[in-house]
């Protein structure tokens, strides 16, 4: 059975297709220095249940900021800024230089304040260069105009997978991890990784794969990338949901401890099995709550469509395009994973 959401891809010329490798970085490629410890700092939104990240060097006092949230309320489409302006004050109070913004994806849970974040502290915008693949697809779902790049252009900078950078005087590398998304990147900062949706906290799993360009099979593929950094090293979730034995919301793992104990996907569970239990799951799931305006935005690097001749800004709402909400059984969790 095909997932729901696949039904509004663009065509496969443009998709990323289901048997294509998930390829692992050249083995000549020296690692990223794990010994090099950055400090993390979170900020949790309980509204979208996303998590934030400054990450800094604390020796050079450069920072790079990770999935910032912008504050939206649906009933009356207004947006703030006290997400964001958390994050800012932190960035001030410790005196650091933002030198990055950076999406791991295109959320479809949140808007992204990266121009915000950006406007104010500086550094530049950053996503995978695959933000092209997802740009495509959902421009003709909004039936965006020709004034709607489609190139990535709206971001400072698009990596390219296994591309090395840097947070100050630590060493980092951007990991294309597709899957949840075509455009999902691993942002590995000295011993810390940064990992989007692709991976939650081990009880509770994995995310789901059937949104335009999304694909079980890779998304197992991505998670094997990870588990392949050394066991010790830091991983940090962009999303935490409660599940029912535990009280208090989580967002640090380790890569260890994802490959023993994630109910998902670990050691002992085969891509065959993943991928059914994936695509299984993801037919009860509807769609996540903020998704119509979030892409919208995020395809635009968080940027608002432009306004029209009345000087007012409007985001669209494809009616029928998504399909039938689904009744969910009673162990599916949350409405969205």
């Amino acid at each position: 059975m095909i997932p729901r959401w696949r039904n509004l891809c663009a065509p496969t010329s443009i998709a990323i297709a289901a048997d294509s490798p998930v390829s692992p970085l050249p083995a000549d490629r020296n690692p990223v220095e794990i010994n090099m410890t950055p400090d993390v700092h979170p900020f949790f939104d309980e509204n979208t249940n996303t998590v934030s990240y400054v990450v800094s060097d604390p020796v050079a006092r450069v920072c790079a900021i990770i999935d910032p949230v912008l504050d939206f309320e649906p009933a009356a489409a207004r947006t703030s800024t006290r997400s964001a302006d958390a994050i800012i004050d932190y960035v001030r109070e410790r005196e650091l230089r933002c030198d990055w913004v950076l999406d791991t994806h295109v959320h479809a849970d949140h808007l992204s304040a990266a121009p915000y974040i950006q406007k104010i502290l500086g550094g530049q915008t950053g996503i995978g260069s695959n933000i092209t693949i997802t740009q495509d697809v959902f421009g003709t779902i909004f039936n965006a105009g020709p004034e709607f790049a489609r190139d990535g252009s709206q971001f400072d900078y698009l990596f390219d997978d296994g591309e090395d950078f840097a947070v100050g005087g630590i060493n980092a590398r951007a990991i294309h991890t597709p899957g949840h998304t075509p455009a999902c990147m691993t942002y590995m900062i000295g011993d810390a990784a940064f990992v989007g949706d692709t991976l939650f906290m081990p009880d509770y799993g994995t995310a789901r794969a059937d949104f335009p360009g999304g694909d079980a099979s890779m998304l197992y593929r991505s998670i094997q990338k990870i588990f392949a950094l050394p066991d010790e090293t830091r991983l940090f979730l962009c999303h935490d949901y409660l599940p029912e034995n535990r009280s208090e919301y989580r967002w640090e793992t380790t890569v260890g401890e994802q490959r023993r104990t994630n109910i998902h996907v670990n050691d002992t569970i085969s891509e065959d099995a993943f991928v059914t239990m994936r695509e299984e799951r993801d037919q009860q799931l509807s769609a996540p709550k903020l998704i119509l305006p979030s892409i919208q935005v995020n395809i635009r690097a968080g940027h608002m469509p432009p306004p029209e001749d009345n000087g007012t800004v409007y985001l669209k709402l494809p009616v029928n395009i998504f399909g039938k909400p689904k009744t969910l059984p009673d162990d599916a969790g949350p409405r969205t994973q």
